[in-house]
C-alpha cells in the first residue's frame, strides 16, 4: 500500500508520520529525486508486453518443434518477471532499483520451481532435459582432478601453480560473504566448517582431498582470510561514512550527475550488525548455527549437484547458479537477521523462505539422483559432520 511516497508490507510496523519503521518483506523507497522510475507505469508495460507477443508469435518461424519449445519457456520466463516486477514485494533493499530485487525474487521463484519439478522426474529424463538445453554435456567428462597427490613435495613453483583462478574465485567470494555477513567471527566459522565439510565427504568426493598446506594454508589462511579481512574492511569504512544523498536534478554539472547515477548503485545506507548480542536469548546462538549449517550445505551443494549430473565448473550452468544464489543470498541474509534480531518481526522474509526452500529441495535433488554415490557412504564420517555441525 502505498502512503504519502512510502511503500509498506504486511510485516511493517511503524505510524504514518513516523520516521523508523520495521520492515522485514519490504523497505520504504525514500528521497526519490527521479520520479518518473518510481511511478507505476501498468499500462504502458502491460501494451508494451502484448505488443511484442503478438510480433513474435505470429512472425516467427514454428516449423520446428523444438525451437518452438525453447520460445515458448522463455516467453513464459519474461512474462513471468513482468509479474514479479508488478506483484512482488521490494526486499530489504531500494538500491539501484527495487524492480531490480523484485526480478531476482521472481528468478529465485522460477529456479525453485523448476527444482521442483526435476525431483518429480527420473534421472534418464533430467539428463535428457540437459541435454537438449545444453547438448555438449551429452559428452562431458566426471571432474577428476587430484589436489592430494605428493604433498611432501612444497615448493615455492608448486604452491605458485596452486594460485589459479579458483584462488581469484575464492579470494573475491569471501569478501563479498564478509559484505554479507558482516561478522569476523561467523565468517572463520564457516570457513574451518566448510575445509571439515570437504574432509568428511572426500570418500565420495575424492576432488576434495587436497594436501593440508592448500587446505589451511592457501585456501583458509590466504585466499579466504584476506578475503575476510577486505571484506570487513569495507564494511568498517562503510559504516564510518555519512550518507546525504543529493538529487541527481539538483546536480548542474555533467560530471557531477553522471557520478551521481553510479552512485545509485552503491548502498543507499549501512546499518552496523550485530549477529551474537550478549543480552539475547539462548535463541540467537542457535540461529547464528543455523546460519553456519546453511551456509556449508548450499556449497556442498554445489560440488554434488556437478558432480552427480557430470558439469564442469566452468559450464554456463554452474556460472549462473552461483550467480544467482550470490543475488539471491544478499536479500536473504539481511532479511533473516532482521527476523533473529527485530522482536517486532514474527516472520521471516519471503526472499529468505524461498532461498531456504532452494537449498532444502536442491539436496533432495543430490539425494534422489545421486543414490548410487550415497551408497557409498562411510555413515561414521556422516555422523561427525553432523555432529560437528550441530556443536561448532
Amino acid at each position: 500500500m502505498a502512503i504519502r511516497g512510502r511503500t509498506y508490507s504486511a510485516c511493517s510496523v511503524g505510524s504514518e508520520n513516523s520516521d523508523h519503521f520495521y520492515t522485514i518483506n519490504e523497505r520504504p523507497v525514500d528521497d526519490i529525486s527521479l520520479e518518473f522510475f518510481y511511478k507505476p507505469h501498468t499500462i504502458t508495460l502491460l501494451t508494451l508486453s502484448i505488443v511484442g507477443l503478438l510480433y513474435c508469435a505470429f512472425t516467427r518461424d514454428d516449423s520446428e518443434t523444438e525451437a518452438n519449445l525453447g520460445s515458448g519457456f522463455l516467453c513464459l520466463a519474461f512474462f513471468f518477471l513482468i509479474i514479479s516486477v508488478l506483484a512482488f514485494p521490494n526486499g530489504p533493499f531500494t538500491r539501484p532499483h527495487p524492480a531490480l530485487w523484485r526480478i531476482v525474487f521472481g528468478i529465485s521463484v522460477m529456479y525453485f520451481l523448476c527444482l521442483v519439478f526435476l525431483l518429480f522426474q527420473n534421472g534418464h529424463d533430467v539428463n535428457e532435459i540437459m541435454y537438449w538445453l545444453y547438448p555438449d554435456l551429452r559428452h562431458e567428462l566426471p571432474d577428476e582432478k587430484m589436489y592430494a597427490q605428493n604433498c611432501s613435495n612444497v615448493d615455492l613453483a608448486r604452491i605458485w601453480a596452486h594460485i589459479d583462478i579458483f584462488a581469484m574465485f575464492h579470494f573475491w567470494g569471501w569478501a563479498l560473504k564478509a559484505l554479507l555477513v558482516r561478522h569476523y567471527g561467523i565468517c572463520w566459522t564457516i570457513s574451518v566448517t566448510w575445509e571439515f565439510t570437504e574432509m568428511a565427504f572426500t570418500h565420495l568426493m575424492p576432488n576434495f582431498a587436497e594436501c593440508w598446506w592448500d587446505a589451511w594454508v592457501l585456501d583458509v589462511l590466504v585466499c579466504n582470510g584476506l578475503g575476510i579481512y577486505l571484506g570487513m574492511y569495507v564494511c568498517k569504512k562503510l559504516e564510518m561514512r555519512n550518507y546525504h544523498w543529493e538529487s541527481i536534478k539538483d546536480i548542474d554539472s555533467t560530471t557531477g550527475k553522471l557520478r551521481r547515477a553510479l552512485l545509485q548503485f552503491t548502498p543507499a545506507s549501512w546499518t552496523h550488525v550485530r549477529w551474537l548480542d550478549p543480552n539475547s536469548s539462548y535463541m540467537r546462538p542457535v540461529a547464528v548455527c543455523i546460519l553456519v549449517v546453511m551456509w556449508n550445505l548450499v556449497e556442498l551443494n554445489s560440488f554434488l549437484m556437478k558432480h552427480i549430473f557430470v558439469v564442469q565448473p566452468s559450464h554456463p550452468l554452474c556460472i549462473a547458479r552461483l550467480l544467482l544464489i550470490a543475488g539471491v543470498s544478499a536479500p536473504s541474509i539481511r532479511q533473516f537477521y532482521s527476523y533473529v534480531t527485530d522482536t517486532q518481526c514474527k516472520r521471516v522474509g519471503t526472499q529468505c523462505w524461498v532461498f531456504c526452500a532452494i537449498t532444502l529441495t536442491e539436496t533432495l535433488i543430490c539425494i534422489k539422483f545421486g543414490n548410487q554415490l550415497f551408497m557409498q557412504t562411510q555413515i561414521h564420517k556422516l555422523v561427525f559432520w553432523i555432529i560437528f555441525q550441530v556443536v561448532n
